[in-house]
C-alpha cells in the first residue's frame, strides 16, 4: 500500500519485518487436518454406557487436533455436584484425543459429562454426555446442561461484532489502497480519511478479538479476559499467534501509509506484500486452515478476501470520489476493469470454498451453514445485478456523445456542397461534455453512477454480515461427518427380558447385563425380578449366544447362582455383531421358559 522512497538500501530491513509474519502464518497453516471444525468421533466410556465397575479415565477421540482449556471436562455426579479431575491432556493416540483422569472409587449411579475443546480452525465445540456405573440413575444436570447456555451471550456478541468490524475495516483499508494506487484518481481528501479511519477500527477490532480470545474460547463472560493464566493460553496458542502476527502486520501498514501520505507518494510493492499478510491472518485463523486440500483452501480463502476487499472496499473509495465531484473518466474506466477481475476472481474461489464447506447438495437445505451459503448466494447475486448497472453507467459517462447538427446546419451544409465551397456556419456544437483520458464524467451520468455505487456498497456491507455468521458455523461437510460418526457406545450392554410361564407368580422380568460387551472376555450377570418389581429366586437360569451370520454357537454362558444373582466372569464372544441371546428361565421342577433377544458386541 506504498512507493519506494528512492533509497533501495532500506528495503531489506523492511522486507525482514514482513517475512516474520508471513512466516508464521505459513507454518500455522502448514498440517492439514481431517475437518474444519472438529467433531466428536468417540468416546471411552460412550454416552449412555453403563459400566460395571468404575473407570479410571475419560477419553474423547476428534476429527482433527484439538486445543484443550484448563475447564475442558467437566463431570457431575449422580447428585449434580461436580467431581474434581485431573489435569486435561492428549491422549496416547494424539493430539486428536483428549483424556482426563477420573477419580477413584466413583459411586453407583449416572454421571453427566460436559466437554469443550477448541477445533484446529480456532473455533470451540463443546457437548454433553452420560454414563452410568453399576446401573442407571435418574440425573437433571444432563438436561440442565443441555439446555442452558454453552458459552456467555455478551461475549459472544462481542466477539461477532469485532470479526465483522475487522472484515468491514480490512475490506475499505485494502480496497481504498488498491483504488488509489490502481486507478490513479486526483488527491480525495476522504480517501486519506478512509485509509486512517479503517486502519484504526481494523487495529481495534484486532485487539478486541485478542483480548476476548480467552473467554470465548471457556464460554466465560467479557471479564475472563482479565485471568492471567488464560491469557497467556490465548498468546502462545495458535489463534493468538495468529492474531499478533496481523497486529504485527498492521503496525507496519501502518507506518508505511503515513511515510507515502507525507510524500504524497503511490502505493506499491510493500503495500501489496502488506495486503496479501494481512489476507493470510484470516486464511490461518478460520475455516480453511484446517480440513482437506488445507494448502488450496487458504490460497483460495486469501484470494477471496483481497478480491473482496478491492471490489467492495475500492467501490466506498469510488463513492467518495464521486461525492467530491472530481474523478476523471479515465480512472473510472481502470476501475470497472480492476472491478470485474475482482468478480472473477471471487466466481472462481467461491465455488471451490463452497463445494469444500457443503460436501455436497444435501448440506446447502440440510445444515445450518448450507443456508447461510445460500443467502449469501442471493445477496451475491443482488450485488452482481448493481455492478452491472455501474458498469452500464460507466461505459456511457466515458464514451463522447456528439449531437446532430440542426436543420439550418443541414441545410448550408448541402448548399455548401452543391456549390464546391466549404460548409458555412460554426460546427456543431456536442450535446454534452466530451471527457478525454483525463476529462471529466458527465454530471448526471456521475449521480447516476454514485446511486448504484451506494446501493452495491450497501449490499455489500451485508455481504460480508453473512460471511462472518458462516465462519462461525459448522461446514455442513463437517457437521455431516458429525451425524454419520455419532459415537459408539462403548461400555456395558443391559437388556430386559419380560417372561411368562403361565402359573400364579411365574412372570416377571431377568435383567441382563454384559460388561463390556466388547469382542473378548466379558463378565455377565442376571438378576430376575418378580411380579411386583422385587428380586426374585429362581431355580434355574440359563443363557446362550448364537451368532448367525459366523455359524457360531450357541455358547453357553455358564451362569452359576451368585446368592441374588446369576453370573459369570469369563464369557468369551469371540466376534463382533449381532448375537443371538436364549434365556431360559425355570420358575419351578415342571415350569419353564425360553425367550430370545440379540445383543451387539463391539
Amino acid at each position: 500500500m506504498g512507493c519506494a522512497d528512492g533509497r533501495p538500501g532500506r528495503r531489506g530491513p523492511r522486507r525482514l519485518l514482513l517475512l516474520g509474519p508471513l512466516l508464521v502464518l505459513l507454518l500455522l497453516g502448514g498440517a492439514g487436518p481431517a475437518s474444519a471444525h472438529a467433531v466428536l468421533r468417540d468416546a471411552d466410556p460412550g454416552d449412555g454406557a453403563v459400566l460395571k465397575s468404575a473407570p479410571r479415565h475419560l477419553t474423547l477421540t476428534f476429527s482433527e487436533s484439538v486445543a484443550l482449556l484448563d475447564d475442558s471436562f467437566r463431570v457431575l455426579d449422580p447428585d449434580g455436584r461436580r467431581l474434581r479431575v485431573g489435569e486435561p491432556e492428549n491422549g496416547p493416540d494424539g493430539a486428536d484425543t483428549a483424556r482426563v483422569t477420573l477419580p477413584a472409587g466413583l459411586e453407583q449411579g449416572t454421571y453427566t459429562v460436559a466437554w469443550r475443546v477448541v477445533s484446529a480452525d480456532s473455533h470451540p465445540v463443546s457437548g454433553a454426555f452420560t454414563f452410568s456405573v453399576g446401573k442407571a440413575t435418574v440425573t437433571t444436570a444432563a438436561a440442565a446442561l443441555a439446555s442452558g447456555p454453552t458459552e456467555d451471550p455478551v461475549t459472544k456478541a462481542l466477539h461477532t461484532i469485532a470479526r465483522y468490524l475487522a472484515y468491514l475495516s480490512v475490506a475499505l483499508l485494502i480496497g481504498t489502497a488498491a483504488f488509489v494506487a490502481v486507478c490513479r484518481p486526483p488527491h480525495v481528501p476522504l480517501h486519506d480519511r478512509l485509509l486512517r479511519t479503517s486502519w484504526w477500527a481494523l487495529l481495534a477490532a484486532t485487539l478486541v478479538l485478542l483480548v476476548l480470545r480467552a473467554p470465548y474460547e471457556s464460554g466465560e463472560g467479557p471479564l475472563g479476559a482479565f485471568d492471567a493464566d488464560a491469557a497467556a493460553r490465548t498468546l502462545t496458542g495458535r489463534p493468538g499467534i495468529v492474531l499478533l502476527a496481523r497486529l504485527a502486520l498492521l503496525l507496519a501498514a501502518g507506518a508505511h501509509l503515513l511515510r507515502v501520505s507525507r510524500r504524497r507518494g503511490r502505493y506499491g510493492r510493500p503495500g501489496a506484500a502488506l495486503a496479501v499478510g494481512l489476507a493470510a491472518t484470516w486464511a490461518a485463523g478460520e475455516h480453511a486452515s484446517a480440513g482437506i486440500q488445507v494448502p488450496v483452501a487458504m490460497t483460495s480463502s486469501a484470494l477471496h478476501l483481497l478480491a473482496t476487499a478491492v471490489w467492495l472496499g475500492g467501490l466506498a473509495a469510488l463513492l467518495a470520489a464521486l461525492h467530491h465531484g472530481a474523478l476523471p473518466a479515465e480512472a473510472v474506466r481502470r476501475f470497472s476493469r480492476v472491478a470485474f477481475a475482482s468478480v472473477v476472481v471471487l466466481v472462481v474461489t467461491g465455488v471451490y470454498q463452497s463445494w469444500r464447506g457443503l460436501g455436497g447438495w444435501d448440506a446447502l437445505a440440510d445444515t445450518t451453514y448450507g443456508r447461510l451459503l445460500a443467502i449469501k448466494l442471493m445477496a451475491v447475486v443482488v450485488l452482481l445485478a448493481a455492478a452491472a448497472v455501474s458498469r452500464r453507467w460507466t461505459a456511457l459517462q466515458t464514451t463522447p456523445a456528439v449531437a446532430e447538427p440542426s436543420e439550418d446546419q443541414a441545410v448550408r451544409t448541402k448548399v455548401a456542397a452543391a456549390v464546391g465551397g466549404p460548409p458555412s456556419g460554426p460546427p456543431p456544437e456536442p450535446a454534452g461534455p466530451e471527457p478525454s483520458a483525463g476529462g471529466e464524467p458527465d454530471p448526471a451520468h456521475r449521480r447516476a453512477l454514485r446511486r448504484s455505487v451506494l446501493t452495491e456498497v450497501a449490499v455489500g456491507a451485508a455481504v460480508l454480515a453473512v460471511t462472518t455468521l458462516l465462519t462461525s458455523t459448522l461446514p455442513g461437510r463437517a457437521e455431516s461427518e458429525a451425524a454419520t460418526a455419532a459415537p459408539a457406545v462403548v461400555g456395558a450392554s443391559v437388556t430386559d427380558v419380560p417372561f411368562d410361564v403361565g402359573t400364579p407368580g411365574g412372570r416377571g422380568t431377568a435383567q441382563i447385563t454384559i460388561d463390556p460387551a466388547r469382542v473378548g472376555d466379558n463378565s455377565i450377570e442376571a438378576v430376575v425380578y418378580g411380579p411386583d418389581g422385587g428380586i426374585s429366586s429362581v431355580p434355574e437360569l440359563r443363557i446362550s449366544f448364537t451368532h448367525r451370520g459366523q455359524d457360531i454357537g450357541p455358547l453357553d454362558a455358564a451362569l452359576t447362582d451368585k446368592g441374588g444373582y446369576w453370573g459369570n466372569s469369563f464369557l468369551n464372544l469371540p466376534v463382533a455383531g449381532t448375537w443371538e441371546m436364549k434365556v431360559t428361565v425355570r420358575t419351578s421342577d415342571v415350569d419353564q421358559i425360553t425367550e430370545t433377544r440379540t445383543v451387539t458386541v463391539h
